[in-house]
């Protein structure tokens, strides 16, 4: 049974031959070879056939190629033995574009030939540009750079034309290679950085007309490192690049911005007016091109450089803003929201402490804290208003005040601008909104802002007691003294933590008033005990026996009671 359909097919097969055979005999104009049928070769033979057909083609296009190559080095022997050098590097330059041009010209599905030509024709403009450039002395770096430029135009036209991605990508790799190995050969960066910022450009033009987008860190790559060079070299000493031409202030300053401009505006043009998802490679150049052209302002501006530079990043991070809640803040994907206000957020932060005094920027940042956390609820947000307390804080001198209040020798003076931040540190965590049944991300942030605050005033309070303990008895008050007023303070703000939130139904000050707990129990061990004066020591043990017991029960009782 198992052989029935084979032999079915075969008497079938069989019979159909008789037929065609019976049919010639009856109509013997027809030759029997015409009817006959020829049978089909197997799937193996033709992929034999298809494998063998393919590779002498692409040997046959190798072929070429490396005719077209050798071409070029007849053309250098001739012109290095030859009177007239330029015109045959002329010829042999117009040589590689008729290659480029070969490439353009063959059929769309043979993409293998097409990257071939244009990767003869890369290899032979870009040796003899080196020997024309630095061996015969015919061009000079600018012409040199201008024949690049030249090249990948003519890539660029000739690839979208004729919708070839091979033509784009070899060009643009062989042309990025060539113009930094000539530019760190040469030395002269300046031209050479000019035509890696004309393929930037080109990149991300092609970028927003859908083309061949994926060349794009290859050429930023190549003139991220370019500029960076330029930077170290021009920014050391003199007598250490003596043979590098002098720039001016202009030339040095223009490469560095430009290269910002052009992915900034690319960034936003793609993500504002064409509604695109900004992608990891976009916000990763951004970033890197701001630094470039920061750095290269703080190097090379000769004057107020740093005040231009924090006015800059002031002005960019409200346009940030502006961009991130009125266009993305709403939209169901989230990456454009975060990136821009990220951005926002950095660039407020570098540009205060760039451009604003001490006491302004304190005063800046605090505000900038409060907006941040109470005119909005979005997470984001409010953990960038919580960023920007807590470097106001470290600006402002909070931190180190209130460690010198609360674990110091003797407190130190309050500065107004740390008076200040307290103050927005208060204001922030006692009016920042709370959602019923949050998740552990905004309780986190709750408790990170009402820890702050808790710890200002608890700062606040101990230099307060100490100052007026000081005025009454017209005398420094001693170590001992200074420890059990610290106990006192800190055991009342525990107490006053813990019924506030409970009252108000406020988790994070519960958990903090147990935490500040802990800190008067390893307080009493490292500082009371450590003094030696008996009676503040017993005092102390005994404010905090009384606390341990009252604040569990202050917490229960109010949480019950509603």
């Amino acid at each position: 049974m198992e052989t029935l359909p084979g032999t079915l097919e075969a008497i079938t097969a069989r019979l159909q031959s008789l037929e065609r055979r019976v049919e010639a005999l009856e109509h013997p104009s027809t030759p029997l070879s015409a009817t006959a049928v020829i049978p089909a070769p197997s799937t193996k033979e033709a992929a034999e056939e298809l494998s063998f057909a393919h590779t002498g083609s692409l040997f046959s296009v190798l072929g070429k190629a490396m005719l077209g190559i050798a071409g070029a080095y007849l053309l250098r022997a001739v012109a290095e033995s030859t009177a007239q050098p330029r015109l045959l590097g002329a010829i042999a330059i117009l040589y590689a574009l008729l290659w480029l041009v070969a490439a353009a010209r063959v059929p769309a599905a043979a993409w293998i030939e097409s990257t071939i030509y244009a990767g003869a024709s890369a290899l032979i403009l870009a040796p003899m540009l080196w020997e024309l450039t630095l061996s015969f002395k015919i061009l000079s770096a600018t012409a040199t750079a201008a024949i690049l430029a030249i090249f990948v135009l003519a890539a660029t036209l000739l690839a979208w034309k004729h919708d070839r991605a091979p033509l784009f990508w070899v060009a643009y790799l062989i042309a990025a290679c060539a113009a930094l190995a000539l530019s760190i050969a040469s030395q002269q960066l300046v031209p050479f950085i000019a035509t890696l910022l004309l393929m930037a450009l080109l990149a991300e033009y092609a970028a927003t007309r859908g083309h061949q987008r994926s060349v794009r860190p290859l050429v930023a790559a190549a003139a991220d490192v370019a500029i960076w060079a330029l930077i170290f070299i021009y920014s050391s000493p003199q007598s250490s690049r003596t043979q590098y031409p002098e720039l001016t202030a202009l030339w040095l300053l223009l490469p560095g911005c430009l290269l910002f401009l052009i992915y900034g505006v690319s960034v936003v043009y793609q993500t504002t007016f064409l509604a695109r998802k900004i992608t990891i490679f976009e916000t990763g150049q951004a970033i890197i091109a701001f630094i470039l052209a920061a750095v290269t302002i703080l190097t090379f501006a000769t004057r107020n450089g740093v005040l231009i530079l924090g006015a800059l990043c002031l002005l960019f991070s409200f346009a940030c803003y502006e961009t991130a809640l009125r266009l993305f803040v709403n939209k169901s994907e989230r990456r454009n929201f975060h990136v821009f206000a990220a951005w926002a957020a950095a660039l407020l932060l570098a540009g205060s402490f760039l451009c604003l005094p001490p006491l302004w920027l304190a005063i800046f940042l605090g505000l900038a804290a409060m907006a941040a956390t109470l005119l909005t609820s979005r997470l984001t947000l409010n953990a960038y208003g919580l960023l920007f307390l807590l470097a106001a804080s470290v600006a402002s001198g909070l931190l180190e005040f209130a460690f010198q209040a609360l674990a110091g020798t003797h407190p130190a003076s309050l500065p107004l601008s740390a008076a200040i931040v307290a103050a927005c540190a208060l204001v922030s965590s006692a009016a920042s909104k709370h959602q019923p049944q949050e998740s552990w991300k905004p309780q986190l942030l709750h408790l990170a802002t009402a820890a702050l605050a808790a710890f200002a005033l608890a700062a606040l309070l101990v230099r307060g007691m100490v100052s007026l303990v000081a005025m009454s008895t017209s005398t420094t008050p001693q170590a001992h003294s200074i420890a059990f007023l610290r106990t006192l303070i800190l055991c009342a703000v525990a107490l006053a933590l813990a019924f506030a939130g409970a009252r108000w139904r406020r988790v994070e000050l519960t958990r903090i008033a147990y935490a500040a707990l802990a800190l008067v129990a390893v307080k009493l061990l490292f500082e009371d005990l450590r003094q030696g004066h008996l009676a503040f020591i017993a005092a102390a043990i005994f404010l905090f026996a009384l606390t341990l017991i009252a604040v569990p029960r202050l917490a229960h009782k109010e949480w019950h009671s509603h």
